[in-house]
């Protein structure tokens, strides 16, 4: 798989802090064993552009890393039994717990944002063309905007299945050291 423009494979290198996005802290950047490093992998910081698939697509990538580590993240800091003494696991826990509903939830504002301005978009485009049934271009933007609208729908399909992946981990880890509040 070609890496994209700008970036290199890991080694020694300095890399730029400017260049890479604000939610996927650099691994030297990482704070010691017994923490959560995943607490800023949530929430983008400034807008989301929802005009570009590939960028809204990128950005959903990017927020997701937190899910793409859970098992990793579990299995170096919460302590299996031997080591139940060392690190304070319902600590560790209640702060991926935490990291996790933030993370989801600033996903799923995201994904529900995007989708109600794109179909802000089609909608005023359908009304366009109800105007002018001749207009081609204006035919193939509506069924451009509503390609990008049923995957931006889709998106809301793969946030359930990532999210009940990551809980079922999380689960599996926590469930004797951390007891989530009751949702209501």
């Amino acid at each position: 798989m070609p890496l994209p423009d700008g970036a290199s494979l890991p080694g020694p290198q300095v890399i730029s802090d400017q260049a890479l996005p604000r939610t996927a802290p650099l691994l030297c950047d990482w704070p010691p064993p017994g923490s959560s490093r995943l607490s800023n992998m949530s929430a983008p910081t400034g807008g989301v552009n929802c005009e570009e698939i590939a960028e809204f697509q990128e950005l959903l990538k990017v927020m997701r890393t937190i899910d793409d580590r859970i098992v990793h993240e579990l299995n170096t800091t919460v302590p299996t039994a031997s080591f139940a003494g060392k690190i304070d696991a319902s600590k560790t826990c209640k702060q991926l717990y935490e990291s996790l509903m933030e993370a989801h939830a600033s996903r799923e504002k995201v994904i529900k944002n995007c989708i109600a301005q794109t179909s802000a978009v089609v909608k005023t485009l359908q009304e366009q063309r109800e105007k002018d049934l001749n207009d081609l271009t204006l035919l193939k933007q509506i069924r451009k905007e509503q390609t990008k609208l049923k995957w931006m729908q889709s998106e809301l399909n793969v946030e359930e299945v990532v999210n009940d992946r990551s809980w079922k981990v999380f689960n599996e880890r926590c469930r004797i050291h951390f007891k989530p509040p009751k949702m209501e």
